[in-house]
């Protein structure tokens, strides 16, 4: 009985759990069903959706083609229309360029006519005077003729004969006219002498007197100065910039000019536009480059030219940055003297004096030297240049001989050592030698001022203008008082009177303008 129960229980069971099986995968079929069917709904939906969007791409697609379309149309329209007005201004351009032609033919033709009728006119004046001289040639033989039979002599003879009693008659008179032609081309040769002595001293004075403030760079040609201009000024604005200095580019041909009261500055500008010229290549960045360049080569010189001061004189134990002053004086001039070279002569002539007196020859040439370094730096330091070197000389450790070598050697001070008095002679006598300094600009304004006076001294004379430096004078007259003939002998009394009260070198051209103006006003 109980194992019938529990069979029964367990087949039930086994009932039930097939029932529930197939309940389940009944289920699960369904559900797949519905689920086939909704993905074939969202399937449908999502192709209609996409043929929806498709017809619309395909709309918006052709709309935009069209516009597109429209616009290279219309554009290509108004770029045929530009061409076509191009192509009539050419075609007027040409038209009026044939006119042109054809009036010059013309006008080329009427010249033509006309020389041939001047051709033609000189030939028969050539002709009748080729006819005329033909005649006179005969008159003259038959003349000569009648006269070899009326004298008896021959042409030959007869110039012979008057040659005779010219030379016989004139001999001392010849003798007396070589005399003074001998006489005269010694003056003159004396004179031609000293006028190019003049013209020397009066060169190298204008140099040194343009060195003091101004250099001068040559260029290739006038284009060049368009380059270092730039477009709207920036190569010029950069280079006066960098370099510190004013380029004045003018009317003169193939020359620039730089201004700088720095003569280092002004070395260092001239090297670095000569170096741009040579290279061509003028732009911004490439100046940057150029000017440092200049500024590392100058460097090198000064400290070179220091050191080769220094080894010429034989003086040892000098600092390297003092040095480098003594250099910069290279580039320094006075009176148009270089005080680099003023300074190594003054140092010699001191230690020459020295030595003669049985003194320090190297500490003489040592302060000789140094006497007038404070002139390295005077156009950048406030104070004389006396007060700029003696500061320079303490600051370095010089000695006090040096230093009072420095303050004395002007005589602002007292000398107290035997060597300060030595320094101040070699200095007055390397300054005061012939030829070692220009003439200053006070006497240079005076010879000008005086020029222009002379010339408005002479009655009829409006104004005077002296040009060239003194080489020139432009006197104008007032032509109602001063006519063409009186002109000139106005220019010869000037000139005679200039040779007479004036002093200087060269030569001086005068000339006497003279103009007539008649003027009426229109109301």
């Amino acid at each position: 009985m109980p194992i019938t129960l529990v069979s029964e229980t367990l087949l039930v069971a086994v009932i039930v759990g097939i029932v529930f099986t197939a309940v389940g995968v009944g289920a699960v079929i369904l559900l797949q069903k519905i689920k086939g069917q909704n993905a074939d709904k969202a399937a449908k939906k999502i192709i209609k959706d996409a043929e929806t969007k498709s017809e619309h791409l395909i709309k918006t697609a052709q709309l935009d083609a069209k516009q597109a379309a429209y616009e290279l149309r219309v554009e290509a329209e108004k770029e045929i229309k530009e061409k076509k007005n191009e192509l009539n201004q050419i075609e007027n351009k040409l038209f009026q360029r044939e006119q042109a032609i054809d009036r010059r033919d013309i006008a080329l033709i009427e010249k033509e006519k006309s020389i041939e009728a001047k051709n033609e006119d000189a030939n028969k004046r050539l002709k009748e005077i080729q006819r005329k001289d033909e005649l006179l040639q005969a008159k003259i033989d038959s003349i000569l003729v009648e006269l070899e039979k009326v004298s008896n002599m021959s042409v030959n003879e007869a110039r012979d004969e008057i040659f005779k009693r010219v030379e016989a008659k004139l001999s001392k008179e010849i003798a007396a006219f070589i005399k003074n032609k001998e006489e005269e081309a010694k003056e003159e040769c004396n004179a031609k002498a000293k006028e190019m002595l003049g013209m020397a001293i009066s060169k190298y004075a204008q140099e040194v007197t343009i060195e003091r403030t101004v250099s001068v760079v040559s260029l290739p040609n006038d284009e060049m100065k368009g380059r270092i201009i730039g477009r709207e000024g920036r190569n010029i604005r950069s280079l006066e910039q960098l370099l510190g200095v004013d380029l004045i580019i003018d009317d003169t041909p193939e020359v620039i000019t730089i201004s700088c009261f720095n003569p280092i500055r002004r070395e260092i500008a001239r090297r670095s536009l000569e170096y741009l010229i040579k290279d061509g290549r003028i732009q911004p960045g490439r100046i940057e480059e150029i000017v440092e360049k200049a500024k590392g080569e100058v460097d090198e010189i000064i400290n070179a030219a220091g050191q080769e001061a220094a080894f010429k004189l034989g003086i040892s134990r000098i600092s390297k940055e003092l040095l480098h002053y003594v250099g910069r004086l290279k580039f320094r001039t006075s009176y148009g003297q270089n005080v680099y070279e003023h300074s190594i002569e003054a140092a010699l002539l001191a230690g020459t004096m020295a030595a003669e007196l049985g003194l320090d020859q190297n500490l003489a040439k040592r302060a000789g030297l140094l006497h007038d370094i404070g002139k390295a730096v005077d156009f950048e330091m406030d104070g004389s240049h006396v007060e700029i070197g003696v500061r320079l000389a303490k600051k370095f450790g010089e000695s006090e001989v040096v230093i009072n070598a420095i303050e004395s050697h002007h005589g602002d001070v007292e000398a107290k050592f035997v060597i300060s008095n030595l320094v101040q002679a070699a200095d007055t006598l390397s300054a005061a030698r012939p030829g070692a300094r220009s003439e200053t600009l006070e006497n240079y304004i005076k010879r000008i001022e005086q020029l222009e006076d002379i010339c408005k001294s002479f009655e009829g004379v409006s104004s005077s203008y002296a040009m060239q430096s003194g080489r020139e004078v432009r006197v104008m007259v007032i032509p109602e008082k001063i006519d063409d003939l009186q002109a000139y002998k106005l220019a010869r009394d000037i000139r005679e009177k200039i040779e007479n009260e004036m002093t200087y070198p060269g030569q001086i051209k005068v000339s006497v303008i003279r103009e007539y103006r008649a003027i009426e006003t229109a109301k």
